[in-house]
């Protein structure tokens, strides 16, 4: 698990379009030196071919971008989205490696691609799925395939949600980059890799009843989100997670970009990296709570995580002692 650190990453001072304020040179050398050292190899072009050591001309990846507050094409309200910077830096290791743009698809079945997002691309034939056309592809959830529709394993007493399918975008890549935002949320206390999700799937609202701390289906002791991210085309193809820690939310998982304390009052101009998701959504939760309260059992669903396999689970200190469990590393650029 590696974070770097780089504090003119941004240049923001309080503008309502931070997207405006990042700098790409700065955020590709982020990049790849979080490759470099998420995989201990001593060149870009190494450090991919060590995450995609079987990866075959043709293969299509997918990148999960988190746009929960884009629904119109010309959105501009200032409130925390994706950023097009972290993601041209994906795809310029990957192309370092022989993948093709045409194969790399960066999606948000559920919500809208703005223009602002298109227009930094650095890449003109990578692929873009959101909910309505804006220059891109509309996200489809059509599949046959049988790990289409999410399986679900509430305990006695819980009701299912109901059939909720994953997007034709992500069924048929063959890996996965996930590219969450370091953010709080109003209903489940923090919004990381895990809930990204939301945006794989056809009825994202439907998880609200199970993973909203205060709501009646709420059990410390189930998680719908475990049951969606075990799903194969999740959990399977899930080759990287990347954390963007540029300019975070703290307010809620609707605000703008603010200062953070912990960061000397600025953003916190950081990116995440981890093959394991646990371990990152553990450590990018610390910082969240190094910052703001975060609620005790907004957790659960990371222990419950680690509980069924899918990577370690640790509350630790990423400002002092760290970690015993994860190997969380800091580059300070």
């Amino acid at each position: 698990m590696v974070h770097v650190h780089d504090t003119v990453a941004t240049s923001w001072s309080g503008q309502t379009d931070f997207w405006n304020y990042v700098d790409q040179g700065a955020v590709y050398e982020m990049v790849d030196q979080g490759m470099m050292a998420l995989t201990g190899t001593s060149s870009v072009a190494a450090a991919w071919q060590a995450l995609l050591p079987n990866y075959q001309p043709g293969q299509t990846i997918a990148i999960k971008v988190n746009l929960n507050n884009a629904f119109q094409c010309d959105e501009t309200d200032g409130q925390i989205d994706a950023l097009m910077q972290p993601v041209n830096g994906v795809v310029r290791g990957l192309k370092q490696i022989g993948v093709s743009e045409k194969d790399i698809w960066v999606y948000d079945a559920v919500r809208t691609i703005p223009y602002r997002l298109l227009a930094a691309s650095q890449y003109s034939d990578v692929r873009f799925y959101g909910r309505q056309p804006c220059g891109q592809q509309v996200a489809t959830f059509s599949s046959n395939d049988a790990y289409a529709t999410v399986t679900f394993y509430p305990p006695s007493g819980v009701p299912l949600p109901p059939p909720i399918k994953i997007t034709d975008a992500l069924v048929e890549a063959t890996y996965l980059i996930n590219m969450p935002i370091m953010k709080t949320h109003g209903g489940m206390g923090i919004s990381l890799s895990f809930k990204n999700h939301l945006g794989t799937v056809d009825k994202p609202a439907a998880f609200h009843a199970y993973a909203g701390l205060k709501e009646p289906s709420y059990r410390s002791d189930y998680s719908a989100l475990v049951d969606l991210y075990r799903n194969p085309h999740i959990a399977g193809k899930t080759v990287l997670t990347i954390g963007d820690g540029l300019f975070g939310a703290l307010a809620n998982n609707t605000a703008p970009p603010s200062p953070w304390g912990t960061f000397g009052n600025r953003v916190p101009n950081s990116l995440f990296f981890a093959t394991d998701p646990v371990a990152i959504d553990c450590v990018m939760c610390d910082f969240l709570a190094a910052e703001v309260d975060v609620p005790t059992k907004a957790a659960d669903y990371l222990r419950l995580a680690g509980n069924a396999g899918l990577g370690v689970f640790e509350s630790g200190d990423p400002w002092g002692s760290g970690y015993s469990l994860i190997d969380y590393v800091r580059i300070e650029r």
